[in-house]
């Protein structure tokens, strides 16, 4: 049995996360985001604390006082709250005040960066669901087709620029051209952006993992929601970075992808 930390944010990764802990028999302590996370994760979680998003201080407190020294974040927190729903505490304001930029490695790197000073350490945020990861080559029973794969190729040079940037994961692309970018408003957003906008023809959304090495925080996910976001918008083909994209509800989003006739296939991630 292993004892650490998670931090809970939205969807359904932190629920499968704290599912997969319970049948290893851990001692999980979550700190639940309450602007994210699901109330469900309470009944799965040895112990719950909510606290608010900005309340750094207190997230130290409760480990401290737990006594645990790794922790765990499952789940994103939206990019909208970041600059909507934040409130920081002097803790959080001082690392704020040393970045170069606000966006989301920036603002979980300074707080990594506070949690090792006070000697806890965040650990592989998919150790707990190694098999939802998306493997190489295609996951459906149809292929992407050659006009799909010279859009996905474009496309995985277009993601992976952005993502190394920190705009955002993903990208619609129609016909070798990227039709629109993400960037705050997430995945489902923005395909259905793109879909106002190439009337008719089919999309392709490809997402990236931002070029690092780590999986600590901000996983690319794709899950059940989005084959029903690109069955409604047109898009025929989801291109993943294999090894570093979780696939949440593995079997259902698979099943779902193949009665649509929609192709998912992962691709060795670019460093």
């Amino acid at each position: 049995m292993s004892r650490y930390a998670m931090i809970a944010g939205c969807g359904r990764f932190p629920l499968l996360a704290l599912e997969a802990a319970r049948k290893l028999g851990d001692d999980v302590v979550v700190v639940a985001i309450k602007e994210e996370a699901a109330p469900e994760v309470e009944a799965l979680a040895s112990r719950c604390y909510w606290i608010s998003l900005g309340e750094l201080g207190r997230l130290i407190g409760i480990l401290k006082s737990e006594g645990l020294t790794e922790v765990m974040m499952t789940g994103q927190v939206k990019h909208t709250s970041i600059f909507s729903a934040i409130r920081p505490d002097w803790r959080l304001v001082k690392v704020l005040a040393s970045l170069p930029a606000r966006n989301t490695d920036a603002l979980i790197g300074g707080v990594i960066r506070v949690l090792e000073d006070e000697g806890i350490r965040m650990v592989d945020s998919t150790a707990l669901l190694k098999p939802l990861l998306a493997g190489a080559g295609a996951l459906t029973r149809r292929k992407p087709d050659s006009e799909e794969e010279k859009d996905i190729r474009y496309g995985r040079r277009i993601a992976n620029t952005l993502a190394g940037l920190d705009v955002g994961q993903s990208v619609a692309i129609s016909e070798r051209a990227c039709v629109a970018a993400e960037a705050m408003e997430g995945t489902d957003a923005m395909l259905r952006r793109a879909a106002t906008l190439v009337n008719g023809r089919p999309l392709r959304l490809v997402k990236a993992s931002r070029r690092r090495a780590h999986l600590l925080f901000d996983v690319p996910v794709a899950g059940p929601q989005t084959i029903a976001v690109m069955r409604e918008t047109g898009t025929t083909v989801l291109a993943v970075d294999a090894g570093r994209t979780l696939l949440l509800d593995r079997e259902e989003m698979l099943k779902q992808a193949n009665e649509a006739g929609i192709a998912v296939a992962g691709y060795e991630p670019e460093e």
